[in-house]
């Protein structure tokens, strides 16, 4: 994953929206409503955000979720149409297990993780939701576990070894 800054507007993203909720918030004078919205951007070349936003209107909520999730964007490394390999993200109560997969596969994958993980431009994976089926956490899992790849040259680079010595 690089850890440099990208520039948002070079990229072509796509949004999904992946869930909106109606949060209520009891005051004095009654109730309070607004809309809580959880979005991926991704331009399918392995670039991927998540953003969350509230306010007031479903649609309001949704540009601000895009907002948010354009200044969350990662790299997700990739070989050829899978991921280098298979890795475990947590967040909160939700855990994601996602393993590379033959060209040919596609994405085998629930609903949340699913749209991350097309938006991100992998072809072909495997991927497992452990624990909750809570979308916030089962993206942000996913998020983590994507964040967690790394090239077989940025391994060998940390271990002073070749590539060739790293693989066999």
């Amino acid at each position: 994953m690089s850890r440099g800054r990208i520039d948002v507007n070079q990229l072509d993203l796509k949004e999904t929206v992946v869930s909106i909720n109606r949060v209520t918030k009891v005051v004095k004078g009654g109730r309070n409503f607004r809309f809580s919205a959880l979005v991926v951007v991704g331009d399918e070349n392995g670039h991927v955000g998540v953003g969350m936003a509230k306010a007031q209107e479903v649609p309001e909520a949704i540009r601000k979720a895009i907002q948010d999730a354009k200044k969350h964007i990662i790299t997700v490394p990739t070989v050829g149409t899978t991921i280098p390999h298979e890795t475990l993200g947590h967040f909160g109560a939700g855990s994601v297990l996602l393993k590379p997969a033959a060209e040919g596969t596609g994405v085998i994958a629930g609903g949340p993780v699913r749209a991350v993980i097309e938006l991100a431009g992998i072809r072909d994976l495997r991927g497992k939701s452990l624990g909750t089926n809570n979308p916030r956490n089962m993206i942000n899992a996913t998020m983590d576990a994507l964040s967690q790849l790394k090239r077989a040259e940025e391994v060998a680079k940390l271990r002073g070894k070749t590539v060739e010595e790293l693989l066999g």
